[in-house]
């Protein structure tokens, strides 16, 4: 699932290398993958099938994926997984649930069998939009749901994310390295901002298509961001669940403290052999104001300012 940036185990996708893969489309130039991935990400943009209610959830790594994936699952399947002591997120990790395309489904080249999957299909990607599948790029009909997050927050928790997943007995990965990295945009399906600016002006051009939600917002406002999800996804909210309380239900039981306390949480592991516990560390809005010193927030703000100027995004 995660690749730490020490390894520097990624590939910048360029015209060239695009040429492996026969689908026009390909990866974009610009944006950084992973090389256990990199075929993950060509296979399924040759391969991939769509289903006309498919739902995609997109991150950047580090923006809230593993709660944003709880609760798109809860929401979806309230009336084939009830909330109660049996529910599926109790005993599986979101990750398990709501696999990635290109980390999970179809790495190492394999063709995944999606017999198994009921209807809306949910999958998960890290992709930037120009690098999804061009049938999902040209559907008018499934949805797509971005959730940004401040860049800042991102480069804390993706600096802690990598250095938990190197083995003990090597050196952490400084904060001043990896910082300098991030900013020229050397990171993981990065850079962030050129990945988070293409969705949010498709959600501009295709407000029914694709739904830009920001982290910031939903911790803020859970409830309205959640209705406001049920809304988008076709699945509101009936006066009787409003009424018995399910929308905080689902809030309650796929919130980060709940999720990371649960077994299957803290002692569990991925098929791909993380620990279901490094996904979880703090989950909270402006953790960077414990790591970042002034001039490296002075840098991250002008780039980000640089980046969203005249696009209407604020994060």
């Amino acid at each position: 699932m995660g690749l730490g940036l020490d390894q520097l185990a990624l590939q910048r996708i360029s015209p060239i290398a695009s040429e492996a893969a026969p689908h026009k489309s390909g990866a974009v130039c610009g944006f950084w993958y992973p090389v256990r991935h990199l075929q993950g990400v060509i296979s399924c943009q040759n391969h991939f099938q769509l289903q006309q209610s498919d739902i995609f959830l997109v991150t950047t790594p580090k923006s809230g994926t593993t709660w944003l994936k709880a609760i798109i699952f809860a929401l979806t399947n309230r009336n084939r997984h009830p909330i109660a002591k049996n529910h599926p997120l109790l005993t599986n990790n979101p990750h398990d649930l709501v696999p990635f395309l290109e980390i999970k489904l179809y790495v190492d080249n394999q063709i995944p069998d999606f017999s198994s999957f009921s209807t809306p299909r949910l999958f998960s990607t890290h992709l930037p939009h120009t690098s999804l599948p061009e049938p999902v790029q040209e559907s008018s009909a499934c949805k797509i749901v971005y959730l940004c997050r401040n860049p800042k927050d991102i480069f804390v928790s993706l600096w802690h994310f990598t250095n938990r997943l190197k083995p003990q007995e090597t050196k952490t990965n400084s904060i001043a390295e990896v910082f300098d990295m991030f900013c020229r945009g050397v990171t993981l399906f990065g850079p962030v901002w050129e990945h988070a600016l293409a969705y949010w002006n498709k959600s501009r051009e295709n407000p029914d298509r694709v739904l830009f939600l920001k982290f910031e917002d939903m911790k803020e406002n859970p409830g309205i961001q959640l209705r406001r999800l049920a809304g988008f996804l076709g699945c509101p909210f009936t006066t009787g669940e409003e009424e018995s309380g399910l929308v905080e239900e689902i809030l309650k039981m796929c919130s980060f403290d709940n999720l990371r306390a649960l077994e299957v949480n803290r002692n569990g592991k991925l098929s791909s052999g993380e620990e279901n516990k490094v996904f979880f560390r703090r989950g909270v809005v402006g953790d960077w104001k414990n790591y970042l010193g002034a001039e490296m927030v002075d840098k991250i703000d002008r780039i980000t300012e640089e980046k969203f100027g005249g696009s209407g995004l604020v994060i």
